[in-house]
């Protein structure tokens, strides 16, 4: 690979960790980043699997560091994301993912419609509609199933269920879904590595830009709170949707 085309990967990974620690989505940076690089398909999808590893990973030290998720507690949940996701990547070496594809562009949309116009979303918690216990072993392992299947769009129904189950503010609730996405990346990723190709030179350069590029993402969340989390959250779905629509 070229030192030009290495470098600019690199450079994706930063942004993709800036924009996925504030509202999800990086994968859509990268992915495409890769496959423009010259990566083949399924070594594209591996080799992402490790660099974001270190986005998620890199948010989630930084909203804890400040308080607004406690690991230890959180840990538990964390697990069955994980567990969800291992089974939804060995799912998907025999499962077709035709329906995902074509269902996701209006999920995305919907979730976009409901953070721009739903009135009172800000950093503050609200009513919550399910028990923690019934929010952890059922919403989470489905979650993270549908990451280790298919991917896109986690963080964004993550987010969704903190906001609208579990009753958490929009900074809240973003603090809370990377952690769970990082859980949810390391089960897909174990699985991915173990059955597909991974560029590891490639994808540990890249996530060590994305580890940079997360703690300043995250930096800006905790700062400007929903007031950035909202639109960004907004503009990441649809750019999504319309990714999958045209192919």
């Amino acid at each position: 690979m070229l030192t030009e085309t290495f470098l600019l990967l690199v450079a994706a990974g930063f942004l993709a960790g800036f924009i996925d620690a504030i509202a999800g989505g990086g994968g859509l940076i990268t992915v495409p980043a890769l496959l423009i690089g010259g990566v083949d398909p399924l070594t594209a999808l591996g080799t992402n699997k490790l660099q974001s590893l270190f986005g998620s990973g890199s948010a989630s030290l930084a909203y804890a560091r400040k308080g607004h998720v406690d690991l230890k507690k959180l840990g538990p949940t964390a697990l069955l994301s994980f567990a969800g996701a291992v089974l939804g990547a060995l799912g998907a070496q025999v499962l077709s993912t035709d329906v995902l594809k074509t269902i996701l562009p209006a999920l995305l949309i919907a979730i976009a419609l409901f953070f721009a116009f739903k009135p009172g979303l800000s950093d503050e918690d609200a009513g919550r509609r399910l028990s923690p216990v019934v929010f952890a072993l059922v919403v989470v392992p489905l979650i993270g199933a549908y990451d280790g299947l298919f991917g896109p769009g986690t963080g964004s129904f993550f987010m969704l269920a903190f906001v609208t189950l579990a009753g958490f503010g929009v900074l809240k609730a973003t603090a809370h879904t990377k952690l769970l996405n990082f859980a949810s990346n390391v089960g897909g990723f174990v699985v991915f590595a173990a059955t597909g190709g991974v560029l590891w030179k490639l994808g540990l350069a890249m996530g060590v830009a994305q580890f940079v590029g997360a703690r300043v993402g995250a930096g800006f969340a905790m700062r400007f709170g929903s007031k950035i989390i909202r639109p960004l959250l907004v503009v990441t779905c649809l750019a999504l949707a319309t990714k999958l629509l045209l192919g």
